[in-house]
């Protein structure tokens, strides 16, 4: 009984297809016809899209520098308390400029820097608002109007500024690893202006690598200005008391008892201090050179985009296949649900 049970249930879901089937094969110029029709939408969008053109650099972040040939240095400048590059700084790791790239400050600093887009050189940030129809916009609306950022910075342009760096990295800048064995990052930006693009990319991994630096060498360059501050100290004292020497040796020339010759030793002794100071400050001074020269520069370009950029459009074959897939899956859904409703409505 059960067993007849299954097979009446069967039969029925293949009378029912049977029957959806018959009903899809009666509309299905109509389906045909959606399909053509969201095949031509897709063929148009396709042609009115904006072209956008893709600039890609390529670079490298140095990591942990070995001893090499300044191993010995290193051990003798450790005596004095200087670092000759013995270890990368956890703070500017590989991992973290990943997301420096695409921090708020870079990215504003880096849209104030001037680059010349189709023989007019201007800000980054004002080629942006341009190119993008952003100022098109504005003219709908009173608080923006005759806004510059070659004025002084104000409340409002901060307020710009923060959407432009937030559309920028949710659509248009892509910041990834190549490869953790390679240590390769990939620094791509999409935008309507191929010289905009290159100029952009250009000028961020410029501003990120000034970034980098300052802050990899901000140690080695306060040494090296305090001991070049106290070097010139010192031998600006030892050249005052060199001159008080000679001339109180002028003095003493006939003098024969020790005691009178006193204050003679006493700046004697004062030279020979002042320049035992001065060249061991000197040397050192030395080695801070080293130790800044060892830690630029910090970041290597391999490839930058070369004019003309690839165009980065639409395929119309694909689009429009695409869309036609779309508009006859619509229709069968559409028919499909029709019926449905038409057979629950009829057996109530």
């Amino acid at each position: 009984m059960e067993q007849y049970n299954d097979e009446i249930q069967l039969k029925d879901i293949l009378i029912k297809l049977s029957e959806y089937k018959t009903y899809l094969l009666k509309k299905k110029f109509t389906i045909i016809g959606f399909s053509f029709l969201f095949f031509l939408i897709g063929v148009i969008n396709a042609i009115y899209t904006e072209t956008k053109y893709n600039a890609e650099l390529t670079f490298v972040v140095e990591g942990e520098k070995g001893g090499g040939s300044l191993g010995s240095m290193s051990g003798i400048a450790s005596q004095f308390g200087f670092d000759i590059g013995g270890s990368e700084s956890a703070t500017f790791s590989q991992s973290n400029i990943l997301e420096l790239l695409k921090s708020r400050g870079v990215i504003e600093n880096t849209l104030l820097q001037n680059i010349k887009v189709n023989g007019k050189e201007d800000l980054l940030i004002e080629h942006y608002l341009e190119l993008n129809k952003v100022k098109e916009s504005w003219l709908e609306n009173d608080d923006f109007d005759g806004i510059s950022y070659h004025d002084k910075s104000t409340f409002t342009h901060d307020s710009i500024s923060g959407g432009i760096w937030k559309n920028i990295i949710e659509n248009k800048l892509i910041v990834e690893l190549e490869s953790d064995e390679a240590n390769i990052i990939t620094l791509s930006y999409l935008s309507v202006n191929d010289e905009f693009a290159k100029g952009f990319v250009e000028s961020l991994i410029g501003e990120m690598s000034k970034m980098y630096i300052s802050h990899q060498t901000a140690q080695a360059n306060n040494t090296l200005d305090f001991l070049q501050n106290r070097a010139d100290s010192v031998f600006s004292e030892l050249e005052i008391a060199e001159e008080d020497f000679a001339r109180i040796k002028d003095i003493n020339q006939r003098i024969v008892k020790a005691s009178g010759r006193l204050k003679e030793l006493q700046l004697m002794r004062r030279v020979e201090v002042l320049n035992a100071m001065y060249l061991e400050i000197v040397k050192n001074l030395e080695l801070s050179k080293i130790t800044l020269l060892n830690q630029t520069p910090i970041i290597n370009i391999i490839d930058v985009p070369i004019l003309p950029l690839d165009e980065d459009k639409k395929s119309k074959t694909l689009a429009g296949l695409l869309g036609g897939f779309l508009g006859g899956f619509l229709s069968l859904c559409f028919f499909i649900f029709r019926k449905l409703f038409k057979d629950a409505l009829a057996e109530v």
